[in-house]
């Protein structure tokens, strides 16, 4: 580009930033007899999706998903078990450009850490 008086400019596109992407899992309920192959499709999904950091939250079935998330290719991985501690840990991991993805049943309330995370006043049903 050139200025009015006619001299060259020079602009830059900013940085993009890349960040990481990390999915924070919690329990599916009322799934029943299909509940194991679910929550281990789940994490399947996470690394054939290229997901960076797998964080579950929950109990036995939340395991599976971790799990399988690791077999296919989810490097980091962690299990907490309950909102609060997530939200702490998301608060320590979390760098510019991470993208935070939620996936659980409305039982799990995992929007308590997206409000946690963002200011809100945390609340429940």
């Amino acid at each position: 580009m050139t200025e009015a008086d006619g001299t060259a400019t020079t602009e830059t596109a900013p940085e993009p930033q890349a960040g990481r992407t990390i999915a924070v899992l919690g329990e599916m309920l009322e799934l029943g007899d299909e509940a194991v192959e679910a929550h281990r499709s789940v994490g399947k999904m996470a690394g054939e999706l290229g997901i960076d950091i797998v964080i579950g939250v929950g109990g036995d079935m939340v395991k599976q998903m971790v799990l399988y998330a690791g077999v296919h290719g989810v490097e980091q991985l962690a299990m907490v078990a309950d909102n609060e501690t997530a939200a702490e840990f998301l608060e320590k991991i979390l760098q510019p450009g991470d993208k935070v993805l939620m996936k659980a049943s409305r039982g799990g309330m995992l929007w308590q850490i997206a409000q946690r995370l963002t200011g809100q006043p945390v609340t429940g049903f």
